[in-house]
């Protein structure tokens, strides 16, 4: 005979209780710690001080990186290497993502967690990708909501190319490599 099963707990705030007190459902109930003083002085100093540094907020040599759809990855690599993988100052890798897209239907999941792998990467400065319109569509706002520039509807290698020719534009430029490849991109 199999023992029976524990409920899962899970944490809610209870309403009325004031701050800082929590119930697991079930009826425990338990107070949070707030955090130090200390702690949230050095979050504050760590947020205030990132942006500091070179201007255009990378060195010289830095690696920025492309994301693009698989379908689209073998001519964005091949681009790439006839740059030698580098665009001014920066040298310039290309990750190759998942195809979200196949001659029945479009996987949105996978189109939303390749959007949203992009934007996670601080050193993204575009995505190439969706071959479709109704693809683009999908992972536009994601793209946009970071401010990463997406070049569909093109070739891989055309695409990468104009992403290079970007890059190395608006290398002199102070906003950095990916507002300056978005300034370039946009209409």
């Amino acid at each position: 005979m199999t023992p029976p099963r524990r409920p899962s707990r899970s944490w809610v705030v209870l309403g009325g209780a004031g701050p800082g007190f929590w119930s697991l459902r079930g009826g425990v109930t338990r107070r949070s710690r707030p955090l130090p003083h200390f702690v949230l002085v050095a979050c504050v100093l760590v947020g205030a001080f990132a942006g500091c540094g070179e201007p255009g907020g990378v060195e010289e040599g830095a690696v920025v990186r492309v994301y693009v759809t698989a379908p689209l990855c073998g001519g964005a690599e091949a681009e790439l290497a006839q740059f030698g993988g580098e665009a001014g100052d920066l040298r310039v890798r290309a990750v190759c993502l998942p195809s979200g897209e196949s001659s029945q239907k479009l996987d949105l999941a996978q189109i939303g967690a390749n959007a949203r792998r992009a934007t996670e990467d601080s050193s993204s400065i575009a995505y190439i990708g969706e071959r479709s319109r109704a693809a683009s569509r999908f992972s536009a706002p994601i793209l946009e909501a970071a401010d990463i520039p997406q070049v569909a509807g093109r070739d891989g290698a055309t695409a990468m190319a104009e992403v290079l020719r970007a890059l190395s534009q608006g290398s002199a430029d102070s906003s950095g490599p990916r507002q300056s490849v978005n300034d370039q991109l946009s209409p």
